[in-house]
């Protein structure tokens, strides 16, 4: 798309002679007379093969009458739709103060700008760009456009850093597509095997030895117009057991693919069952609240009965995981493969879901519905509304009165009712639980008033005559 650069600037500094050489026209009029423009103007310019549209804009002067506050307002929409915006200033006027008010403004806007010294024409350029210094707007460009002189160059300039700026963009755009997925656990479970089933090609080195890959491998690929980045790890092995420098670094890389990565995949070996480590690897990605898809390889090896042990082995051990789905792949013979970049697909979506704040409050009073929270010395626990506090993992933050009175057990119920109640399958969710503030807290309560000795004596003389009048 052609690049829409806007013209701003006080009247009469020269912003349609600089119009009409930009676009080789004569359809702006110009005079030396001050707000002459009063509508916006398009033009179409070129300079080599590049092209862009220039907008003409009238002279923002703050006066309030009312044909100058439509002007503003004309000015104010082109400088919404410019990519950029060359705010021209008056050489020979040098700043004025609606010139400080204009760059005020056009910080708040936060758009690419120019500064533009125009009318350098018979005076010392350095000079003339000095008296702009303190509009805080940067480097600026000197022009005489009603000679063309500096007008090329400008305009390069201005097409040139747009461009990088357009590849940023798209740089960080395709970054945000990609889904990075990290391969992680201990040696020789079949990490290099796997990532290479899914390109369908030897990518990595992967041998039947443990300690084959040494380092994290960043590998871009696509499937079904989704691009990924796979990111084959290191083994990591119990700490006693890694004695070489290249091998502690390797764990740290594979620990940073971790925090790198949207979704973890987690291999275990089937034939060797869950070890310790494997529970300490899971721990880790918990805790980087990394959105996880579990890969228990080498099922195919198994015969039924160590297949039975394996998957009560796995209720047992891995009941924490309940969020999590687990896979029974063949890493080598592609058996159960298939299904793994689907569950990653969902792990993601669930990670980076949205939840309205109506939403979250009315499942919140449904889950208060169906099991109250406990009593706290006599007083109950009331948790009032809820609202999402981040994504990757999702954050449901909780506000109520004594919340931090509340058990972990409950916290837990809680967790897992918005996991079903939102389909949040794949990705462990946080919960954060804020207590509305006292507003009578730091008062002091005031003593009880003391009764005067006369005030005392004064009851048993009203006895004493009550007394008397019943005889």
């Amino acid at each position: 798309m052609k690049p829409v650069i806007a013209l701003v600037g006080r009247p009469n500094v020269g912003k349609s002679t600089l119009f009409n050489k930009l676009t080789r026209s004569r359809d702006a009029l110009v005079a030396d007379l001050p707000g002459l423009t009063r509508d916006r103007q398009y033009g179409d310019g070129k300079v080599g093969e590049r092209a862009f549209i220039v907008v003409d804009t009238g002279g923002l002067s703050g006066a309030k009458e009312a044909l100058d506050v439509r002007m503003e307002q004309q000015t104010q929409l082109a400088i919404s739709e410019a990519n950029v915006v060359l705010f021209m200033v008056d050489a020979r006027a040098g700043l004025m103060p609606a010139d400080v008010n204009i760059a005020d403004q056009l910080r708040r806007d936060g758009k690419s700008v120019f500064l533009v010294v125009n009318k350098v024409d018979g005076l010392d350029i350095d000079q003339a760009k000095s008296d702009f210094y303190s509009l805080g707007l940067g480097q600026s460009l000197a022009i005489a456009a009603a000679h063309g002189r500096g007008v090329n160059r400008l305009i390069e300039t201005v097409l040139d850093e747009q461009a990088e700026q357009e590849e940023i963009d798209e740089g960080q755009e395709a970054a945000e597509r990609t889904l990075k997925v990290a391969v992680v656990g201990r040696p020789n479970v079949g990490k290099s095997t796997l990532i290479n089933r899914f390109l369908g090609e030897e990518r990595v080195v992967a041998f039947d030895r443990p300690g084959t890959t040494r380092d994290s491998v960043f590998i871009p690929f696509e499937k079904a117009g989704q691009a990924y980045t796979l990111i084959d790890t290191a083994g990591v092995r119990r700490r006693g057991k890694v004695k070489e420098v290249v091998e502690k670094f390797s764990v740290i890389k594979t620990l940073q693919a971790i925090d790198a990565s949207n979704v973890v995949i987690m291999m275990m070996d089937a034939s060797q069952g869950i070890a310790d480590q494997d529970l300490s690897l899971l721990g880790y990605i918990l805790d980087s609240g990394r959105a996880l898809v579990v890969a228990i390889n080498k099922w195919d090896d198994l015969s039924r009965e160590q297949k039975d042990q394996i998957k009560k082995d796995l209720d047992w051990r891995l009941g924490f995981l309940k969020f999590a789905k687990v896979h029974q792949v063949s890493a080598k013979r592609g058996t159960g493969v298939g299904k793994l970049l689907g569950s990653v697909n969902q792990a993601y979506r669930a990670a980076m879901k949205d939840l309205s704040t109506p939403e979250l409050t009315r499942q919140l009073q449904q889950a208060l519905l169906a099991h109250q929270p406990p009593l706290f010395r006599g007083r109950r626990i009331k948790l009032r509304y809820a609202h999402q506090g981040g994504v990757n993992p999702p954050l449901i933050v909780i506000h109520g009165n004594q919340t931090d009175s509340l058990p972990g057990v409950y916290k837990r119920y809680l967790a897992n009712y918005f996991q079903e109640a939102f389909k949040l399958f794949g990705t462990p969710l946080r919960l954060e639980f804020r207590t509305a503030e006292n507003p009578f807290a730091g008062r002091r309560t005031p003593p009880p008033k003391t009764k005067s000795s006369k005030e005392l004596n004064r009851k048993p003389k009203l006895l004493a005559k009550q007394k008397a009048r019943r005889r």
